[in-house]
């Protein structure tokens, strides 16, 4: 491991930490916890979150694909994000995948597919809307999302991977949240160096084209609402994604939060006692409605 990832691990953990200490599981909410969707029930674990005045109805789902910079992270550090989007009426998914440096690209993406599977096949069981899948992500996480999008909506792209999504999938709508969409060697240097750890061979060209997210998107790609912040460092990326998606004819939303005074910060929605990011998960919820 570099000690670009190691530092990453240490730092993204203590601000966790500090976020959500105190936080406990709303009154409100039904969960199952520590479902093994893959083989590995280290990485390979989900749960799923459902608000409990909704028992015995099938609910739209939300898959939440968490940040992290592809070396770090787990469902139990988004679980009251996620809890917080299942209070205003969905079924929500979170999951932990595979990561990297032990895990290479594209073990993350994998992942999303199988818990994409697993969905399916156990939507009875939680009472699970397959017509109306919605995914979140954030970061690295938005990134992983975007890609999966792609290899759903890509043909050309999805015969690059030994995985197949199911036959007709793809996300209802998706909300993209401060994301690295064109990944660069000369770009964003924590993203860069990260590559290093994430790439099996270390960020080739032909590696950095594979992970970024512009190179991929058709015009099947499905509604997308991208968000970012006044203190997001990946905030640059946002433009040109949303800029392409409208060029493609995708139905897109872009959302801008902070100013100066008040910059709010990369993720900062994740935080849910803060008004905006109440406010932020709310439009997002808001969005998905208004697409199925």
């Amino acid at each position: 491991m570099s000690v670009i990832s190691f530092l990453v691990q240490k730092t993204f953990q203590r601000g966790d930490d500090r976020r959500d200490a105190g936080l406990a599981t709303p009154e409100d909410i039904r969960r199952f916890d520590d479902i093994c969707y893959g083989t590995d029930r280290r990485w390979q674990m989900l749960d799923v979150y459902r608000p409990a005045k909704e028992e015995g109805k099938r609910l739209p789902v939300i898959v939440s694909v968490h940040g992290g910079g592809w070396v770090y992270g787990d469902k139990e550090r988004y679980q009251y994000y996620c809890m917080s989007l299942a209070q205003q009426g969905f079924a929500v998914v979170n999951f932990t995948y595979r990561l990297a440096p032990k895990h290479k690209f594209p073990a993350p993406l994998a992942d999303t597919n199988l818990v994409i599977r697993w969905i399916l096949r156990h939507a009875g069981e939680y009472l699970l809307d397959t017509g109306n899948i919605f995914g979140v992500g954030d970061s690295a996480g938005a990134q992983i999302l975007a890609l999966y999008s792609c290899i759903c909506t890509n043909p050309s792209y999805a015969a690059r991977f030994a995985f197949r999504p199911p036959e007709g999938f793809k996300f209802r709508a998706v909300a993209l949240n401060c994301g690295a969409y064109r990944i660069e060697t000369k770009g964003e240097k924590l993203t860069a160096a990260l590559m290093k750890d994430y790439l099996p061979k270390r960020g080739t060209k032909e590696e950095l084209e594979a992970v970024t997210v512009l190179a991929h998107v058709t015009d099947a790609f499905p509604p997308a609402l991208v968000m970012t912040s006044y203190g997001d460092f990946l905030k640059e990326q946002a433009p040109p994604l949303t800029d392409l998606l409208q060029e493609k004819g995708v139905p897109c939303e872009s959302v801008f939060y902070g100013d100066a005074e008040n910059p709010l910060g990369h993720v900062f929605h994740c935080n849910i006692r803060l008004p905006e990011a109440q406010a932020c998960n709310e439009e997002e919820c808001r969005f998905f409605r208004r697409n199925m």
